[in-house]
């Protein structure tokens, strides 16, 4: 069974995020990289750039398959992990601590709020 840190908040096309104070950080859940299976390549938003919910913002690409990540939440990249990028396994062995791909600064706590808690994503997931 995947697993699904009781603090963090979850979009419905599987990112996580980790508000602290008005900084959102944002990468993939434990079943998302559990589906794409060995991730070789990522790519990540420019720092600077902004970002609009739900919008298209970077690329994880596995042995199988290209997936598409979408921001959960509005703002201003501050900061992306480029340790992810020169290793993508990183987002397979250990996606919710040095698995993560960029911090937004909020534009909003509106965006958190429509996200899912960990009950409701793992119940998403076919989770108990």
């Amino acid at each position: 069974m995947s697993n699904v840190p009781p603090d963090l908040k979850y979009a419905r096309s599987h990112e996580w995020v980790r508000v602290e104070g008005a900084v959102a950080t944002v990468g993939i859940t434990d079943h998302a990289q559990a589906e794409l299976t060995d991730i070789v390549f990522v790519e990540l938003p420019s720092p600077g750039r902004q970002l609009s919910a739900g919008e298209n913002c970077a690329v994880v690409e596995s042995v199988k398959t290209a997936s598409d990540l979408y921001s959960p939440v509005g703002g201003e990249v501050i900061e992306v992990n480029q340790a992810v990028v020169e290793d993508p396994s990183l987002v397979n062995t250990d996606p919710f601590d040095k698995g993560w791909f960029f911090k937004v600064r909020l534009s909003s706590m509106v965006d958190v709020d429509t996200l899912l808690d960990a009950a409701a994503y793992r119940k998403q997931i076919g989770g108990a």
